[in-house]
């Protein structure tokens, strides 16, 4: 099934064209990277819980909307692809990508505190910047997301 370069479509796709329609295809990879945060947050010890429970609270947060979202397109729960659907897309990809943004600049900025005070072990060194890469990579694909999300409410 190709890929289908449309962006102008005001409705959301149903069934498996989910996978086939960009930028609706971005759910797979947002699920993978957001839950990489997710483990990598959750397997980490940090000094500061409050910088860390945003963060975590975050990729929780996105990686439930996204999964949620992508069953009810999967099973069609939107009917014909109202505006209101259309809306609520382009509202939670906006949520999710500023959410995602303020989560990476707090985890790089707390690895980079924690690099410089030499607390944490390699390892668990090397697990807050891999968490830091992943957020940004979801942050990506979130704003990606969010931007195709609102041309297609504009037009809808």
């Amino acid at each position: 099934l190709p890929m289908s370069s449309s962006t102008s479509t005001t409705t959301l796709p149903r069934g498996l064209a989910v996978l086939t329609t960009f930028p609706d295809v971005l759910f797979i990879p947002e699920i993978i990277f957001g839950g990489l945060v997710w483990i990598l947050v959750a397997s980490s010890k940090v000094p500061d819980p409050m910088l860390q429970g945003w963060v975590m609270f975050v990729s929780v947060f996105c990686f439930v909307m996204s999964i949620s979202l992508l069953c009810l397109y999967f099973c069609g729960a939107h009917g014909g692809g109202g505006s209101c659907w259309v809306t609520l897309d382009a509202i939670c990809h906006s949520t999710a990508a500023l959410f995602y943004l303020s989560a990476a600049v707090l985890e790089a900025y707390m690895t980079y505190a924690l690099g410089l005070s030499s607390i944490l072990l390699a390892q668990e060194y090397r697990e807050n910047i891999a968490a830091v890469v992943f957020a940004f990579v979801a942050t990506l694909l979130y704003v990606i997301h969010k931007v195709f999300s609102l041309l297609r409410w504009k037009s809808s």
